[in-house]
């Protein structure tokens, strides 16, 4: 035990501390997470995202990723917070958000630009903030490379307790090119503080020692696991069949039927964890009638 002290009192004397597992508490305080404001997920999440580290929601299209997001930053605002959306390529609905809740007026948004979504629209020389290379590929990585500046100027203000970064139609070849030293600067922008980041994206992408992964769309959970009052509002369009989710309408007539939302469920887990804890929740479209 003695030698374990003398290791610990050496990281902490080098500021690298948060490399022991014994510093992050089992169940964190209530200040030192930002609720997402959906019952079940918090409650995965012992009580709601880490402040101070970097966190992600990834899944398949449709699968409740933007809705998530819109939640938790709902959730922020009504508590009187401010936060940030660094939106990549230009997806964000203003009418839409508010509906769903969210404070516009505490809400501070970085628009990119809106540009296509194609598998080849990545040069293959490209290397994120190292070099620019010619091609049809070269506005794609502008745009990225803006982004990820944006989102390194957003946290090192330190005025929003919530940024999400919308990184759902950025190639996959994009996002496996994207340095790890990109995130372990956000990682070390935020370290201590009340700021959470929340990664949106198609694939895992990072997380911080401390942070979580949100999977959506695992395994159909059952009605009787979901928990009442933990609807959401979406903003992305829904299949009509899915091995992972179940669509739900609204309406028992064909004339009024209506498509209203849909079941899915969510795998949580952190770096330092094996284990990994499904929850089941449903999300719902407004203005569905």
């Amino acid at each position: 035990m003695a030698a374990r002290a003398t290791v610990e009192a050496l990281l902490r004397d080098r500021k690298l501390d948060r490399t022991l597992t014994s510093a992050l508490p089992e169940c964190p305080g209530e200040d030192a997470v930002s609720p997402l404001g959906v019952e079940a997920l918090d409650r995965g999440l012992a009580g709601g995202l880490p402040r101070g580290h970097v966190s992600e929601v990834v899944g398949p299209a449709s699968s409740g990723r933007t809705s998530l997001a819109w939640a938790a930053m709902a959730a922020a605002t009504r508590r009187g917070e401010y936060v940030a959306l660094v939106d990549t390529f230009d997806r964000f609905d203003p009418p839409t958000a508010a509906a769903c809740g969210i404070d516009l007026a505490r809400l501070l948004w970085v628009r990119g630009q809106a540009v296509s979504k194609t598998s080849g629209a990545v040069d293959p020389a490209w290397l994120p903030g190292v070099r620019a290379v010619g091609g049809p590929g070269t506005f794609v990585e502008r745009v990225i490379d803006r982004a990820l500046k944006s989102l390194n100027l957003v946290v090192q203000s330190g005025v929003c307790t919530l940024v999400v970064i919308d990184l759902i139609d950025v190639p996959a070849n994009a996002l496996r090119r994207l340095p790890a030293a990109t995130w372990f600067r956000i990682e070390r922008a935020i370290e201590g503080s009340a700021t959470a980041v929340l990664i949106l994206a198609a694939i895992p992408v990072a997380r911080s020692s401390g942070g979580k992964s949100i999977v959506l769309g695992g395994e159909n959970p059952t009605r009787s696991a979901l928990p009442t009052g933990s609807a959401l509002p979406t903003s992305d369009a829904l299949p009509t069949s899915s091995a992972s989710r179940q669509v739900l309408w609204k309406g028992n007539h064909d004339r009024t039927r209506r498509l209203g939302g849909v079941r899915t469920s969510a795998g949580i887990s952190a770096a330092r964890s094996s284990q990994v804890r499904h929850v089941g929740f449903e999300t719902a479209l407004i203005n569905a009638g």
